[in-house]
């Protein structure tokens, strides 16, 4: 493992107005269309692409903000705006198995995951650049807000955006390292009022659209959609330090590290969180506050976007999207998994989330969360 990596010069786009082939990856949103415009702009040759995710049986409150048929349409009349060619490309079926099934699939192992993370990495940056290599293009564009770095080497790295409230590279740390060269972000330079601005400036009618903050194929609560697919099954809810049975509960499913509403426990006076689900064994397992606090975590499905050798001894790891990245030392790391020490314990460390690697703004890759490794009591 090395020091910290040397400095690099970041860059919007690697080869302005040469007239290269992008196809550009379009929502309907504001980033998005902006994206599109300034490629053109820039004089790329581009095509603007959609990928519908929703079915023909589309549910009331699902796919409405992103991924929906209105957002094809915008989408289709900004390209007519700033004068590419749009295509709706039917990606329903990968979606479905890349996306929907593993999310309930993991919820019934007593996992937490998080569907964003795998649509960028299955579907967006694998299907859709499998896409562009199909239509000749040399180049992927989306309207994520990340910065494409070229260090001394001449290597692709992705950094955070300058935009802190609006950086997205902890959902791409999955994204395959040898596609990287073709990757642009033409606003990941850009703060979200100035993306806005752009918008304004050049009249694109989603200018002043609204954001998307849900998952797009669930209607209202998770627990709901969650509770239409998988069945019920009553169990044990029990104390981590002694085993003893402190409340019943209606399925795994439905709870969460760190969670402590909810738990209709026969003591209801004390606090209690949940520290660990065991589906297998269909029990939920509380405890104070000290027995949810991880010093360390383990996660597998490993993906690096940098040689092992060159991977910092000690590094910031963001386990949810939106908190703070913490310094953590790497006491493994392989191919297919890593395992690190918190400097500090963090609390309610959820299995099934993402593990996001960082070398101060580069993102050097990522891993699924795996549960903590603990000797459970005998059962009261």
């Amino acid at each position: 493992m090395s020091a910290p990596t040397a400095a690099a010069t970041p860059t919007v786009s690697p080869a302005i107005g040469t007239g290269e082939r992008v196809l550009c990856a379009m929502s309907g949103g504001v980033d998005s269309s902006v994206t599109a415009s300034l490629l053109k702009e820039q004089g790329y040759e581009v095509i603007g692409a959609m990928m519908r995710f929703w079915p023909d049986d589309k549910r009331v409150d699902t796919f409405d903000t992103c991924c929906s048929p209105d957002a094809a349409y915008e989408a289709r009349r900004v390209a007519e705006q700033v004068g590419v060619p749009f295509y709706l490309l039917d990606y329903r079926e990968a979606f479905q198995r890349h996306i929907v099934r593993p999310f309930l699939d993991e919820y019934s192992r007593g996992r937490t995951p998080n569907p964003c993370v795998n649509c960028n990495t299955k579907v967006k940056f694998d299907e859709l650049v499998k896409k562009a290599r199909m239509l000749g293009c040399r180049y992927v564009a989306t309207g994520h807000y990340v910065k494409r770095v070229e260090n001394a080497a001449g290597e692709v790295e992705f950094w955070r955006g300058d935009d802190p409230r609006k950086d997205q590279t902890y959902f791409l740390w999955g994204t395959p390292r040898d596609a990287l060269p073709y990757i642009l972000f033409p606003v990941g330079e850009l703060e979200k009022p100035r993306v806005r601005e752009i918008a304004e400036e050049r009249g694109l009618l989603t200018a002043r659209k609204p954001e998307s903050q849900n998952i797009c194929f669930v209607p209202g609560k998770v627990q709901d959609f969650v509770a239409e697919h998988l069945p019920q099954a009553s169990g044990a809810i029990r104390e981590i330090a002694t085993g003893e049975r402190v409340g019943d509960h209606l399925g795994t499913q439905f709870y969460t590290l760190g969670q402590k509403r909810g738990l209709g426990l026969y003591q209801s006076h004390r606090v209690r969180f949940i520290v660990h689900l065991d589906p297998q064994t269909n029990t939920v397992w509380v405890g104070d506050h000290a027995d949810c606090l991880w010093r360390g975590l383990r996660a597998s499905r490993a993906n690096w976007l940098l040689d092992l050798a060159d991977l910092p001894a000690e590094l910031d790891v963001q386990v949810r999207y939106r908190t703070t990245p913490v310094r953590a030392r790497v006491l493994h790391a392989d191919a297919e998994t890593f395992e690190l020490e918190f400097l500090e314990p963090q609390f309610a460390v959820a299995p099934g989330q993402s593990a996001v690697l960082y070398d101060g703004p580069r993102l050097l890759g990522g891993g699924l969360i795996d549960d903590h490794v603990r000797t459970l009591p005998a059962l009261i």
